[in-house]
């Protein structure tokens, strides 16, 4: 095509942002940042019963969260909108009758019992659904007296019933189809709103669409599709029909639910891999590589990569299922990639979220301290949440008693310990750990067990960031108010 790049990824907001949709979006973007071409956001709510404004602000928070900025669209605006479809009705029902009036469309007064009672004959009878055709057979004649009646109606399109239909998709190529097995879809509701065939074909057409890429679940329409392009005389935007996502279980198609199988969660919607602590540099990879890679051997790429490398000729046409096994080694990967401060940035809210009463110079400390450490974000809260609490709680005394050693004898090193520290000259990283290291030698005992004792007594875990850097992010007064705390705890256990 010679036309500049102007794709769109247009959602009907009737649920929470999905990753099936993400991975639509993503691969929209992409084209269009390879191209240097536009992309376009479009809302498709005529569906007005299922229609959801919360799935709507999910919807753009989650392309924004993703980093997936649209040229026009809502919010933005731009030359060809409105970008919501309620707000173009006009133009649809225009279309239409033209339609009608040409003798490519019919009104179809077909009443909802009528055909409900025709589905249950074709299913009696063994024979495929779709509608019978009854009111493209009526006279003129007949035709005036229903409308003239007032009787609601549907406009439908008169699909050719013989020959073929035939278009090329850039990741299947081409397809042909025996018009026979399309039926006569509805084009307009009796409310006067479109369905998605009739709206997508002219919002298309009058947005100036190049590429089309939509799941490949819409194949089966294209049909229809293209042959309302041919009615109104209109060139067709390039189709591309993307793979389908699996379920990562082995059940067919990806829920629409989050699942659990042991350990492994398997998110599905984009705002719960936000929740989950994810970044989304790593749901863009992730999402990325579902059906599409850069290479054979990478595995890790950031989006100006994935911008420069994209194309549709490298889209795998078969069904793909998105690699949650790599998702947290993913995830980690760009957290220890990142650059503290911004580290410490993403970090403040999700422990903020927490209940933690954090502040941001605190957080920029610890954070060098478990960015070696954590998977996801939300690994960090009980990582670190003993920083942001005035009291600790020792769930088991026996805790505190170092490994090969009795509660005296742990009580004794504590002290010791505690001493130590309080006498340092400075209350630095190094000069805690040149202390503690000789205070081992001195008592005669392994490091390990030393600083296991003194690690529970100022965290309370058993786990927990790098000892020395942690005293000092503490402070000389919090570890020697803990240190006493524990102290006292062990001097109960050895009085038991």
């Amino acid at each position: 095509m010679t036309k500049p790049v102007r794709v769109r990824y247009a959602p009907s907001p009737t649920g929470p942002f999905h990753i099936g949709g993400a991975r639509t979006a993503l691969f929209n973007w992409l084209f269009a940042r390879h191209h240097g071409g536009t992309f376009i956001l479009r809302i498709e709510d005529t569906d007005q019963k299922r229609y959801d404004p919360n799935a709507l602000s999910d919807l753009l928070e989650g392309l924004r969260w993703m980093g997936l900025d649209w040229d026009e669209g809502p919010e933005v605006g731009g030359a060809y909108g409105p970008y919501f479809q309620t707000q173009r009705a006009d133009r649809y029902l225009h279309w239409a009758n033209w339609l009608v009036e040409q003798g490519y469309a019919y009104r179809c007064y077909c009443s909802p019992e009528r055909l409900t009672h025709m589905r249950e004959q074709q299913r009696a009878q063994g024979e495929p659904f779709g509608y019978d055709r009854h009111c493209r057979y009526l006279t003129a004649a007949q035709q005036a007296e229903r409308k003239a009646a007032g009787e609601s109606y549907v406009i439908r399109l008169a699909m050719p019933t013989e020959g073929t239909t035939s278009f090329v998709d850039l990741i299947r190529g081409e397809i042909s189809v025996e018009n026979q097995t399309q039926d006569d879809l509805v084009l307009l509701k009796s409310d006067g709103l479109p369905t998605y065939h009739l709206a997508n074909v002219i919002d298309d057409h009058f947005m100036e669409i190049s590429h089309i890429m939509r799941a490949d679940e819409w194949i089966p329409t294209a049909p229809r599709h293209v042959q309302l392009y041919r009615a109104f005389g209109w060139e067709m935007p390039v189709l591309a029909h993307l793979p389908i996502i699996l379920d990562p279980t082995g059940q067919g198609k990806i829920s629409k639910r989050k699942k659990q199988v042991g350990s492994q969660v398997y998110y599905v919607m984009v705002h719960e891999f936000e929740e989950a602590g994810y970044l989304p540099e790593a749901l863009f990879n992730f999402l990325a590589r579902v059906g599409w890679a850069l290479d054979a051997e990478t595995e890790v790429f950031d989006r100006e990569e994935a911008i420069a490398r994209f194309e549709l000729a490298d889209v795998n046409p078969s069904p793909a299922s998105p690699p949650y096994s790599k998702l947290d080694w993913l995830n980690g990967v760009y957290i220890r990639e990142m650059d503290v401060e911004q580290l410490a940035r993403r970090l403040y809210p999700v422990l903020q979220g927490a209940g933690l009463e954090v502040n941001p110079e605190a957080v920029l400390a610890i954070t060098p301290l478990i960015q070696e450490r954590i998977k996801t974000l939300n690994d960090a809260i009980d990582f670190v949440d003993f920083f942001f609490e005035d009291q600790i709680v020792y769930e088991r005394p026996e805790a505190l008693v170092g490994k090969k050693m009795d509660p005296a004898g742990s009580l004794d090193a504590l002290r010791r310990a505690r001493a130590t520290l309080a006498a340092l000259p400075s209350f630095d990283k190094e000069t805690i750990e040149s202390a503690l290291r000789a205070l081992a030698d001195e008592l005669g005992l392994k490091a390990g067990p030393l600083f296991g004792i003194i690690r529970v007594a100022v965290s309370a875990k058993k786990v927990a960031p790098p000892l020395f850097g942690t005293l000092a992010v503490l402070g000389r007064e919090r570890v020697l108010a803990r240190m006493d705390q524990a102290q006292g705890t062990l001097e109960a256990l050895v009085g038991q």
